[in-house]
């Protein structure tokens, strides 16, 4: 049938259509990280407002956590049979109920059953992602394209810190949640009228649906999780995983709290100098440039005739160094101080990461990547909901962020460690 529609469907006679749909999946990664970033800014008003502890705090991000590990393990499957265009519909539509459904929570409880519905629906946002730049994109520019919608991630955390504290101090916390969620609705309407794959939509030239099918054809085999999961491998980015994302996760959901509960900082004030804004904001902006700096680093260090192992693992050793001064972050002396250290901390976090995912590549061949990186994402999911849980019971039992200060200073040059035991070289590993 769909060869029918494409013989006869008039065409435009130049198109490049298939960079409006990465500009849909930029939004729908802000989005994801808008509507996931929004308690974070808001725990400390809520703190007051519904009575929750730490712990139960901890207890809150935990499920997010939980159900966004789940829900990664099935999300592949789900878009494989429904497709891209239906599946990723639904999901962007159930998180941002349960994103709305904050507004209406009023314990503990309905937090944590709001926030694992929301963890449940995004789980399917990177997954469906590069699925869609995987239809839509010959490999020569799905590093662009992936880079582009991955941008998202960060923009949207810095307009949460921009618009939320206002909108909160403005019309109450309930209209931030509201807000924010029904903005995931203009983007399903948008996503259904525009897209369709390449092969059947109509504003795609006959010459960019050639360039978007001008690779060769995957291999047909794959690789499932057993032929992988025992390699030692599999094992060195699965550590790397779960002992790396935690930190992120931390600071993505307890920083907001901690400089309110040490420097006392509102939300909103007159003065951007005064309130939570501006340090998150300087935050994330280094971030943005460890991401790319972190990448190109490794990359740069190739090109000047370095090993792969080498140059990849001398940029993680830089990104995991630039952690250590976080051990030092309980005892900074004022706030500025702090953003400071938090800002490289941050910076190489993300160059980590972005070195970290292409290890797969590194030690495996292609068509064994992707049941690889569902291993370790699913083993940084589970570090991350232990992470977000221990960190309510510590602030609880020691009122105290020192224990988790010192994890975070300290997990990537542990990680590299025992990546660097279960593969010297970064070689590919031999599959039966």
């Amino acid at each position: 049938m769909s060869s029918t529609v494409v013989s006869t469907m008039t065409r435009p006679d130049r198109s490049s259509f298939r960079w409006t749909v990465c500009a849909l999946l930029f939004f729908a990664t802000t989005i994801s990280y808008v509507d996931r970033q929004v308690l974070s800014l808001l725990a400390k008003t809520l703190e007051v407002h519904i009575g929750w502890t730490a712990n139960e705090y901890g207890s809150i991000t935990s499920a997010f956590a939980t159900a966004y590990g789940v829900g990664l393990l099935g999300a592949g499957r789900l878009l494989d049979k429904f497709g891209t265009r239906i599946a990723f519909a639904i999901a962007v539509g159930l998180w941002s109920l349960a994103a709305m459904a904050h507004a209406w929570a009023s314990t503990a409880f309905t937090f944590g059953v709001a926030r694992a519905l929301l963890g449940l629906g995004e789980s399917a946002n990177f997954p469906a992602c590069i699925k869609t730049v995987a239809e839509w994109f010959p490999r020569r520019q799905r590093g662009t394209a992936t880079g582009i919608f991955n941008c998202g991630s960060n923009i949207g955390a810095m307009l949460t810190i921009l618009v939320v504290p206002w909108m909160a101090d403005k019309w109450g916390w309930q209209s931030a949640f509201i807000f924010t969620g029904a903005i995931g609705f203009v983007w399903v309407a948008a996503w259904m009228t525009l897209y369709r794959r390449p092969e059947l939509h109509p504003k795609v030239s006959v010459e960019e649906l050639a360039l978007i099918q001008s690779d060769p054809a995957d291999a047909v085999e794959e690789v499932s999780w057993k032929r992988v999961v025992w390699k030692k491998e599999t094992w060195a980015f699965g550590i790397g995983k779960f002992l790396s994302d935690p930190v992120w996760w931390f600071y993505l959901f307890w920083l907001p709290k901690y400089l309110q509960d040490t420097y006392h900082l509102p939300l909103v004030a007159p003065n951007i100098l005064h309130d939570i804004r501006l340090p998150m904001l300087i935050l994330y902006l280094a971030a943005d440039v460890g991401s790319v700096g972190g990448g190109w680093l490794s990359g740069s260090l190739m090109n000047r005739g370095w090993s792969v192992n080498k140059a990849r693992k001398t940029a993680m050793l830089i990104c995991a160094l630039s952690a250590v001064p976080v051990l030092y972050a309980p005892y900074a002396s004022n706030m500025w101080e702090l953003i400071a250290i938090l800002s490289v901390a941050m910076s190489g976090h993300q160059g980590w990461s972005a070195n970290l995912f292409t290890t797969t590549s590194d030690m495996f061949p292609r068509v064994a990547v992707g049941s690889v990186v569902g291993i370790g994402a699913a083993m940084g999911a589970l570090g991350n909901a232990l992470m977000l849980k221990a960190a309510g019971l510590i602030v609880t039992w020691t009122n105290s962020y020192f224990l988790l200060f010192m994890f975070c200073g300290s997990a990537y040059l542990v990680a590299l460690g025992i990546m660097h035991l279960l593969s010297p070289r970064f070689e590919q590993a031999k599959l039966d």
